[in-house]
């Protein structure tokens, strides 16, 4: 996410940071590649460890966790993975990682910029031998170092255990992950129930019924019927299942037709308008709190237009006032053309000989101011694309 020295449209699609090395971060970045190039498996990733943070503590001892490892590579279940972000926290950069297995949490880091040279808050390391743990603090990290290891299980990650156990110092990057980040592997196929409840204040249901209207859904107002139906739980770890009846709220979106108001029920919509009233809430409560959202496959049963629509509300700065930003995969092609989205914004993911996944930006290709990139794309210039061949008898 972090800007290049490009000057054009700097005043809305990038923001300041506050740093030295990384001076602007992009709000929004797309990366476009082939079918099964590994463009999902990079949410994926992020996901993980989202939940990792939230649920480490909730594994069971000695569970093995239901990481996927890369699974093209000798010996591929005991190779260890390595997932580490850097999140900029009130003008504070914090790289943050661990590098685990199904079975044990091999290490993990914190180091923090409150100045150029990084503080390394703590830094935990696994013994293959003894399997226990060596933990190193800088004197910057305060608090009862001694009683959050002897509480954190090799399952478990010490980020997590601390803040449970009270640790206040690490709440702001705890919550960057459990609060600040939605992810959403489903495209806009999320469900209804977050707009629901999102639109339960009159300033709330205005602005989704705004989205909805200027998508040219023919949505004008919104009311919610409440219905009964039945709601399957299912316990994961015996296998039983039940059902039981519940009231849930049916979205009904009023379409104004020569001047009478029709309502619809929610599953009469095309598959285009659910998908909008989906992610409204959604993209809209983020603009207001300045999360991040991570959607696979933004695309997925919508206009060009109105995907362009949904960058743009994170490239301008009236809407986006609070440093929100968006990250996600699609094969619009139309976007790489549009103005919604500088050079350095634009991705690609492409599969080596081995068939790992490597993603890189389009800036790697130094291409020319104004040259026509989605021909370019579609020409095989920069990667990314299905190398396509005839079909075998």
């Amino acid at each position: 996410m972090t800007a290049s020295s490009d000057t054009s449209m700097q005043a809305t699609h990038t923001r300041e940071t506050g740093l030295e090395k990384a001076k602007r971060v992009v709000n929004a970045v797309a990366i476009f590649g082939a079918n099964a190039s590994g463009k999902t498996n990079v949410v994926r990733a992020l996901q993980f460890m989202q939940l990792m943070v939230a649920t480490s503590n909730q594994v069971q001892p000695d569970q093995e966790s239901n990481l996927s490892p890369f699974a093209l590579r000798p010996e591929a279940a005991s190779y260890p993975t390595l997932l580490e972000m850097t999140f900029l926290i009130d003008g504070v950069r914090y790289q943050y990682g661990f590098e685990f297995t199904r079975r044990a949490i091999i290490e993990e880091w914190l180091q923090v910029y409150e100045t150029a040279k990084p503080q390394v808050w703590f830094h935990r390391k696994r013994d293959e031998k003894t399997g226990k743990y060596r933990y190193t603090y800088s004197d910057y990290f305060l608090g009862q170092k001694k009683v959050w290891e002897g509480a954190t299980r090799k399952e478990v990650l010490f980020l997590t255990t601390a803040v449970n156990l009270n640790n206040e110092q690490l709440r702001p990057l705890y919550q960057k992950f459990v609060d600040d980040m939605a992810v959403s592997l489903q495209g806009g196929a999320i469900g209804t129930d977050f707009t629901a409840s999102y639109v339960q204040d009159s300033g709330s249901q205005r602005r989704v019924v705004s989205l909805l209207s200027a998508a040219d859904t023919g949505v004008s107002s919104l009311a919610f019927d409440k219905r009964r139906g039945q709601q399957l739980q299912v316990n994961l770890a015996s296998g039983l299942h039940e059902t039981s009846e519940v009231e849930f709220n049916m979205p009904q979106l009023g379409h104004l037709a020569n001047g009478v108001t029709y309502p619809l029920d929610f599953q009469d919509e095309s598959s285009g308008t659910q998908i909008i009233f989906s992610l409204a809430g959604p993209v809209l409560d983020i603009l207001q709190r300045g999360r991040l959202l991570v959607v696979d496959e933004l695309d997925r049963s919508l206009h060009p237009l109105l995907v362009q629509q949904l960058v743009a509300m994170f490239n301008d700065p009236q809407q986006n006032r609070h440093g929100a930003q968006l990250i996600f995969t699609t094969h619009d092609v139309s976007l790489l053309d549009s103005k919604h989205l500088r050079r350095d914004q634009i991705w690609f993911a492409e599969k080596d000989q081995g068939q790992a996944s490597h993603f890189f930006p389009l800036l790697d290709f130094s291409p020319r101011k104004g040259e026509a990139l989605e021909k370019g794309y579609l020409g095989g210039r920069y990667g990314g694309i299905p190398i396509l061949e005839p079909l075998q008898d």
